[in-house]
């Protein structure tokens, strides 16, 4: 067999099997995060999140909303190396992000059912 022959072949049932794929997974959320980032960011982003006072404040008068706090979070990156992850409850990280050119640290409380934002404050770098 020639190798353009191999190749059709191997391209043609790659293809099948895309399909296959695709049919199988169509509707569900699968995804791969697999780094210490991506999977932290994840679990918090899927709690319900609570603020505190002095957080609440941040937000209103920086004109902020739940969806950019849950987006600041989610594509965020965690500083594990100020973050206190030894606890055996609810662990302390620090997210830092930025929304509209301004540097922004979240510091969160996650606990199992809930996740806390203990405080959000601008960072100049």
């Amino acid at each position: 067999m020639k190798f353009t022959q191999r190749l059709a072949y191997y391209l043609g049932g790659f293809s099948i099997g895309l399909i296959i794929l695709m049919f199988f997974l169509n509707g569900k959320e699968a995804s791969c995060d697999y780094s210490p980032n991506a999977r932290t960011t994840k679990n918090i982003s899927s709690k319900p999140i609570l603020y505190t006072d002095k957080t609440s404040k941040f937000i209103v008068e920086n004109d902020l909303d739940s969806v950019t706090i849950v987006n600041l979070i989610k594509y965020g990156n965690v500083d594990f190396s100020r973050s206190n992850t030894n606890l055996d409850s609810c662990k302390i990280y620090v997210v830092e992000n930025s929304y509209k050119s301004q540097n922004l640290e979240l510091k969160l409380r996650n606990c199992d059912s809930t996740a806390t934002l203990i405080d959000i404050k601008h960072t100049f770098n």
